[in-house]
């Protein structure tokens, strides 16, 4: 038993080589620690764009079904011509709208929704221009 308390004694308080290896212990893990830091904040902020992006075309989109049938009529143009709802050319991230009359019921049996269209039906689509973001909607005359 006295032996026991004679080794605990001697060896009671931290070494040197105890401290270096835990500092290079520490070390070594904060470098990863500080890129997956930084990663997640770059994505957050790309989220963020998206983010702003998505509730900009939402709110064109809204803004174009809120029109009276007949004056989006009046501005269909087809699934790859630009209306007057879209924004003006050269407006930063501009909003483009493009309105098509549309074949619901595909009656023509051709597949193609924008051949043989049913009347009182149209395609609204609003996209960013020189983006993938995009949001598209169907609107009725009833």
């Amino acid at each position: 038993m006295r032996q026991a308390l004679k080794i605990a004694r001697h060896q009671s308080g931290i070494s040197y080589v105890e401290v270096l290896v835990a500092v290079t212990i520490l070390a070594i893990s904060v470098l990863p620690a500080t890129n997956a830091i930084r990663g997640s904040m770059d994505a957050a902020e790309s989220d963020s764009l998206a983010t702003v992006n998505h509730y900009r075309l939402m709110s064109k989109l809204e803004e174009v079904l809120a029109e009276p049938f007949s004056a989006v009529f009046a501005e269909a143009a087809g699934p790859a011509a630009a209306t007057a709802y879209s924004d003006t050319i050269g407006t930063i991230d501009r909003r483009v709208v493009f309105i098509a009359a549309y074949d619901g019921d595909n009656a023509d049996a051709d597949n193609n929704p924008f051949t043989g269209t049913d009347t009182g039906l149209l395609w609204v689509r609003v996209e960013i221009e020189g983006s993938v973001g995009a949001l598209q909607s169907l609107m009725t005359d009833r």
